[in-house]
């Protein structure tokens, strides 16, 4: 028995390590490489904007694909995160850059929870089509009041935003996203919200309150978005109003459907190629929207899900055949 017991504390510590010992090779290994531009200087400058989209992609993934609840306004909790984290620093010029950031990602954070919690107690009794428009119109209300108010500068945006964002910064926010993000997915509370997305009658007969779970589900989407929109904005130094329309939020949304509902591997793969594809496709001149969109047929047919399911399938077969051995 005490043989066991010490088995199962190695095997609990180890995992961990592993996973720790892999985020901090990782982070070393894509450094050396940004350092030297081994990929050249227009891919090194995609690294920042391919983080923030991983973020936006898992946070939307805990709506739509934890929840069940297609949302297309993701891109009005960007716009919150990044006109209010700007708004703190471009005020704060005389504050030093780590307690203006800290502040600036805190207040754009929880800023964009707000809005979440109040566009989701009317919305989330909606569903379906009719939810999935109550969420466009709100995203186009955001972006509306942005244009329209003179503290964010109107349909100019606001600039001289100052450069706070660096890879190590998203790096950080990233693994904390996806971390947060795996470990909600096995919580009592993700169980709750898979039992509410799988059936959601079922699951009220059970004790499960519908409308909280739904709340604090959009809530925690939302306040990842607003993060992901503060190092957006410190990373772009310029916002204007058009950045975040609903073309922004289908974006998204394509990085979770393309990745596969519910998968946070998957969400994290269609971020990165999808971010990536662009740029590689610029070279195609006229021809680039209609190679993107073949592009884009071409990963729905073989997926990240399906390359994701079949790697796990992979490594499973390895680990039998070092069983057997």
């Amino acid at each position: 028995m005490e043989k066991n017991n010490k088995k199962l504390s190695n095997k609990t510590w180890l995992k961990p390590l592993c996973y720790a010992l892999a985020i901090i090779l990782c982070y070393i290994i894509i450094s050396i490489l940004i350092e030297n531009r081994t990929f050249g200087r227009k891919y090194t400058s995609l690294f920042i904007p391919i983080g923030i989209n991983i973020m936006l992609a898992v946070s939307l993934n805990i709506t739509t694909g934890f929840l069940g609840e297609l949302s297309l306004g993701h891109a009005a909790f960007l716009a919150v995160g990044a006109y209010s984290g700007a708004l703190v620093t471009t005020n704060l010029v005389s504050v030093p850059e780590i307690p203006a950031m800290i502040l600036a990602l805190l207040t754009g954070g929880v800023l964009a929870a707000v809005a979440g919690i109040l566009i989701g107690i009317p919305v989330l009794r909606l569903r379906g089509d009719y939810l999935a428009i109550a969420t466009l119109a709100f995203g186009e209300i955001v972006r509306s009041i942005i244009n329209t108010l003179k503290i964010t500068g109107g349909p100019k945006g606001i600039s001289s935003i100052p450069a706070y964002s660096n890879y190590t910064l998203v790096y950080v926010f990233v693994i904390i996203t996806i971390l947060f993000a795996m470990n909600l997915k096995k919580s009592r509370f993700g169980r709750a919200i898979f039992a509410i997305r799988d059936n959601d009658i079922a699951a009220e007969a059970m004790g499960i309150p519908l409308t909280k779970y739904k709340i604090l589900a959009f809530t925690i989407s939302a306040f990842f978005a607003g993060i992901a929109g503060v190092l957006y904005a410190h990373d772009r130094s310029i916002i204007k109003p058009d950045q975040f329309d609903y073309n922004k939020s289908i974006d998204i949304l394509v990085y979770v459907v393309l990745g596969g509902m519910g998968s946070i591997k998957g969400s994290v793969i269609a971020a990165i190629i999808l971010t990536v594809l662009p740029q590689a496709l610029s070279e195609f001149g006229e021809w680039r929207m209609l190679s993107y969109a073949l592009a884009l047929i071409i990963i729905m047919i073989f997926n990240a899900g399906d390359i994701r399911e079949k790697l796990g399938k992979f490594s499973t077969a390895l680990r039998e055949k070092k069983g057997e051995n």
